[in-house]
């Protein structure tokens, strides 16, 4: 399980690395380099020491909620390893390097991508959880027994 969380997360954080380098001041077509002071969507924008501590705080309660809810591993792996590549970012150049440009939404990139479908996923398994443990309005069974 700590092999499996570690690959996904090298991976994720190898590829979002991997595609700000190739995508650095590269304009064309949907690949428009951004350097995103921000938070997602660019939001608090030149707040860097506030978001650096917040997702510092952010990832550390995803790690504690990993270790006691071992079912929801891959979402919270998602969220760790995207928020983490974004992390780097933001304390190595002071920005985040965005380069996804589908004109309808703001540019994003990987990492952003990858906290998206882990947060949708998570939400998507714990209410599914919720269903399954609420109580349900079966049949009830029959104790009797026919022979």
């Amino acid at each position: 399980m700590v092999k499996r969380i570690l690959l996904i997360s090298f991976i994720i954080i190898f590829l979002d690395q991997l595609t700000k380098i190739i995508f650095t001041d590269v304009h064309k077509g949907i690949i428009n380099y951004a350097e995103n002071t921000g938070a997602a969507f660019s939001i608090l924008t030149g707040q860097t020491t506030f978001l650096i501590l917040t997702t510092i705080i952010i990832i550390s309660f995803l790690i504690y909620y990993l270790i006691k809810n071992k079912e929801y591993y891959l979402p919270l792996t998602f969220l760790i390893a995207g928020s983490l590549s974004n992390l780097f970012d933001r304390i190595y150049f002071g920005f985040v390097r965005d380069f996804i440009d589908l004109q309808i939404w703001p540019i994003f990139n990987i990492a952003d991508s990858v906290n998206v479908i882990g947060a949708i996923l998570l939400i998507y398994l714990v209410s599914k959880k919720e269903s399954n443990s609420s109580p349900q309005k079966s049949q009830p069974t029959s104790s009797h027994h026919h022979h």
